[in-house]
């Protein structure tokens, strides 16, 4: 009778595991148009149990290709490790997705169990003897075998992936490297998350309408409907969300509400709670210095960098030093303008940080006869978008058609589909772009799914945008601030490049490329954002419709260079930052405060700017893969603006053949070759750093 009822529950048990497969749709075949995410099927309860039997499949199917007892070959080995592991990135990437865009507490839980679970897989794999043993035998007769360029850089990658990932370690090295890779992963979640709880967690609640002294009527509006929505009716509420915040700082009249909602912003993570991050900072560094040394590195910067076009952090450190000493020089040119401006207000202090923006706004109204209120009401959102789509169809022919018979992760996502201009199917894009308490902030661009081809058939892309612009509010529509259109037009360009990939093998497709040439195709976008021909095309004034003036377009291409020192200095001073911590060579905990004093006091910034990110609240560096990258947005510039002057040289900003051309060999190639290879085979030489420096005024 027992082992009957033994014989029952597990065959119970069983019929119930084939139900939970069964009913979890991230299991099964995607009934969708063009099979993307069923997210009104998708549960919270559907992720652990999908990234459980993702992993298991995908032992299943690394023990297969480490076992086969062919000999080994590009195709039975690396194409098949290629094509393997498919459901565990598919639940991978839909997770993730959301955890950053439309989180809450039950998925932060599951990303922290899930967490440590993923970094041990991925060691299963890189640490598996017999599977890198293939590798290794396929990589040796590399020059004997018949590969395309891409074969032969997926190769090269693998090979280099498994030794710089411990393949060639003892094995108490690589059970040292196990836990360094399992507590990072545990480590850089929970400073996300911090960031996150601290960014919702500040309100500045203003009763009394004194207090609104210098603010524009839509800033008002905005900040009315904010509060409302959160049961404070007849009030203003702002938070430390950019769009809330930089225009209070910009507007605002009252020094000392300015100097309270800047350094909530300043001093995310460093309040000594349980939300502070300074521990984890500590922590982490010896952690990466531990690793890097462990793998035969000096420092984690030259782990990293060896990858990427950069190769050396001297070459980093060169780099920025080009760059920091015009910068600060225009900087403190800047700073004296403020102060004087205080100065002929009688505003009887010295310029502090706080203080920038709004004085900032007030110079460029004197100077230029411009501020950021007179250009915003022509940058509504839709038209914006619209701006973006048309670049995208005067350069390449693309369509881009509003589908609402797609599922939605989110009431506020629209999603289009995008075709080329005979109509083929292109990819999808989602748009996300307002922000809310279950979003982190900024703006980034992901992939729900990557190009590749597989069995001979594409596999066509499915990409996300998302951003922090400002709601409408009231009767007003979303309006957005010169900075936020650019913000979308970058991103914009990270979705064209993962849209447009024509590659093969998933691990070189689409935006799968060094850190540091990864913004040249979002970066390059913005560029053709402020062009007047462009704006013609979206800039229209909320209520008339009339396309910005020229007289206005004027004003903000004479205004383009100001403020150009001090928004250079305080990227680079975060650049600086990043590269320090990350060049550390001995693996002791420092003291961070002290430890970001120093690095700022060495390259002499001066008090009244503060660092882009200070540590604390770094999510580039600490939680978002850009740790000793920070720097490649500027390194991405110099060949944005290189690239953009090809464009403006040939008298077309449409220019039919080098838009082919930046297609053919940027946007399409992904990481599939050498991208200086690549850049020179464009634009027919290396980049320089001119149109860098005069476009941004330093020279």
């Amino acid at each position: 009778m027992k082992h009957q009822l033994f014989v029952s529950i597990s065959a119970l048990l069983a019929l119930m595991a084939c139900s939970q497969t069964v009913k979890n749709p991230l299991l099964g075949e995607f009934k969708t148009p063009f099979e993307v995410p069923p997210f009104d099927q998708i549960r919270e309860e559907h992720y652990l149990p999908a990234f459980r039997e993702g992993i298991r499949v995908h032992d299943g199917e690394i023990a297969k290709i480490a076992g086969n007892p062919a000999e080994p070959t590009f195709e039975n080995t690396i194409g098949a490790i290629e094509y393997s592991g498919r459901l565990l990135g598919r639940t991978a990437n839909i997770f993730f997705s959301l955890n950053s865009a439309n989180t809450n507490d039950s998925m932060q839980a599951i990303a922290r169990e899930v967490a440590p679970l993923l970094a041990e897989h991925a060691d299963n794999v890189a640490l598996n003897e017999k599977l890198f043993e293939r590798v290794k035998a396929v990589y040796e007769k590399k020059d004997g075998l018949d590969l395309t360029v891409e074969q032969r850089m997926v190769l090269d990658n693998y090979y280099r992936n498994f030794v710089r990932g411990g393949a060639n370690l003892s094995a108490g090295d690589k059970d040292k490297l196990r836990a360094i890779n399992k507590e990072l992963s545990t480590l850089s979640l929970q400073f996300g998350e911090n960031v996150l709880k601290e960014t919702n967690k500040f309100e500045l609640l203003i009763e009394n309408e004194e207090d609104l002294a210098g603010l524009p009527e839509v800033v008002r509006d905005g900040a009315a409907e904010l509060a409302a929505q959160k049961g404070h009716q007849g009030k203003w509420l702002f938070t430390i969300q950019k769009p809330s915040m930089l225009p209070f700082l910009q507007y605002s009249e009252k020094r000392d509400l300015r100097e309270k909602i800047y350094k909530a912003y300043t001093n995310m993570g460093d309040h000594n709670d349980e939300l502070d991050n300074k521990k984890i900072i500590s922590r982490m560094t010896v952690l990466l210095v531990d690793k890097a040394n462990l793998l035969g590195y000096e420092t984690h910067a030259d782990f990293v960098l060896e990858e990427g076009m950069a190769k050396k952090p001297g070459n980093v450190y060169a780099f920025l030093d080009k760059l920091w000493a015009p910068s600060l020089a225009k900087a403190k040119l800047e700073a004296a303008a403020l102060q004087a401006m205080i100065d002929a207000e009688n505003g009887g202090f010295k310029l502090a940080s706080w203080d920038w923006w709004y004085y900032a706004e007030k110079v460029k109204k004197a100077q230029y006869d411009l501020d950021e209120e007179m250009i915003k009401p022509y940058f509504v959102l839709e038209n914006v978008i619209d701006g973006a789509f048309a670049v995208a169809g005067r350069l390449w022919g693309l369509k881009f058609t509003e589908r609402n018979d797609i599922p939605k992760y989110h009431p506020d996502v629209r999603i289009f589909e995008v075709t080329e201009a005979d109509g083929s199917h292109v990819g999808i894009l989602y748009t996300d772009y307002f922000p809310r308490e279950s979003k982190r902030g900024g703006a980034w661009s992901g992939s729900l799914r990557d190009q590749m081809k597989m069995d001979g058939k594409m596999v066509t892309p499915v990409i996300t945008n998302v951003g922090n612009f400002q709601k409408p509010a009231g009767d007003l529509p979303a309006l957005l601030t010169w900075d936020d259109v650019l913000t979308l037009f970058h991103e914009f360009g990270h979705g064209l490049h993962g849209l447009l990939s024509e590659c093969t093998y998933p691990s070189v497709c689409g935006t799968s490329v060094a850190t540091d040439f990864v913004e040249l195709p979002s970066q390059i976008m913005e560029n053709w954002a402020g062009e007047p021909e462009v704006l013609a095309m979206y800039a229209k004034h909320y209520k008339t419709g009339e396309i910005i003036p020229e007289e206005l377009v004027t004003k903000m291409k004479n205004s383009s260079k100001f403020n150009q020192g001090f928004e250079t200095t305080e990227y680079l001073a975060a650049s600086y930052l990043d590269l320090d911590w990350h060049t550390l060579k001995e693996p002791v905990e420092q003291d961070v405060t002290a430890f970001e004093n120093a690095s700022l006091g060495r390259i002499g910034l001066i008090p009244e700017i503060v660092s882009r990110y200070r540590s604390t609240y770094f999510r580039h560096i600490f939680s978002g893969g850009y740790d000793a990258g920070y720097f490649s947005y500027m390194w991405a510039e110099v060949l944005d603006k290189d690239a953009f002057q090809a464009f403006k040289d040939s008298g077309d900003l449409f220019n039919p053949a080098l838009a082919n051309s930046f297609r053919e060999n940027i946007l399409s190639k992904g990481g599939s070759e050498d991208p200086m290879a690549l850049y020179v085979r464009f634009r027919g030489s290396e980049p320089r750093i001119e149109p860098l420096l005069i476009k941004r005024g330093l020279i």
